[in-house]
């Protein structure tokens, strides 16, 4: 159980860190703005409860592959550099999200008028989407379901917080990380959408990526205690 909590604790803060002023929060803040919100929630949500649970098995099927002992110094050189790398970030950040936000706007922007549609066209997207019968759950698997989906999938894909939840479940409980990511995504998503913009651009970026670095240089410090006592 004590495994569990410490899994579950571990995700929960450096989901919860990693996930505060990331690209996907922003995409998920704007959208929001745009389309209907639970569709966005829904899309959002589904694509980082997938990629948890996704870097959580690979995680998990780590130390089949490795030794033990090895997985665990590997988790622990990337608690110490992922912790400097945010560390890092945070010194040459600005005070506030409204950069990040702007620039990631832009790219939504960009990615619209690729597929031929104005931001603005959440109603005729919804329009075609009522027309369109074929699935009994076609309300849940709208376009717009699907774009926030794969905007935030693809998003994380290869993001810092994956690669550190592979590590942390090949280093702790991987029911707990598993359980602490969703948690922290669920939280974290869902201020984004409802609060949208506003909130997003009153992040402080530097503050969320120095808080950042300093947990995970403090869970680098615990795993390098742990293989010494052992």
């Amino acid at each position: 159980m004590s495994s569990v909590l410490q899994g579950f604790t571990k995700s929960l803060a450096m989901t919860f860190v990693s996930e505060i002023g990331d690209k996907t929060f922003f995409a998920a803040a704007i959208l929001a703005m745009r389309y209907p919100r639970r569709l966005v929630l829904a899309g959002c949500l589904s694509a980082l409860i997938v990629m948890t649970i996704l870097s959580a098995t690979l995680g998990w099927a780590a130390p089949n592959l490795i030794s033990r002992k090895w997985t665990h110094h590997i988790t622990t050189l990337l608690f110490f550099g992922f912790g400097l790398w945010s560390l890092w970030d945070g010194f040459k950040e600005g005070g506030g999200g409204s950069e990040e936000l702007a620039e990631v706007e832009a790219e939504l922007d960009a990615d619209l008028k690729a597929n031929g549609k104005s931001p603005k066209d959440s109603s005729k997207i919804e329009d075609e989407n009522k027309k369109q019968k074929r699935a009994f759950l076609t309300q849940f698997f709208s376009p717009i379901f699907l774009k926030a989906f794969s905007i935030n999938f693809f998003g994380e894909w290869g993001d810092k917080s994956q690669l550190a939840t592979i590590g942390l479940a090949a280093d702790e409980n991987p029911f707990g990380v598993v359980l602490g990511g969703v948690v922290a995504q669920f939280l974290c998503t869902t201020a984004a959408v409802i609060g949208g913009k506003s909130l997003a651009s009153q992040i402080s970026e530097r503050i969320v990526a120095l808080s950042g670095g300093i947990l995970f240089i403090i869970f680098g410090i615990q795993s390098y205690l742990t293989s010494v006592e052992a």
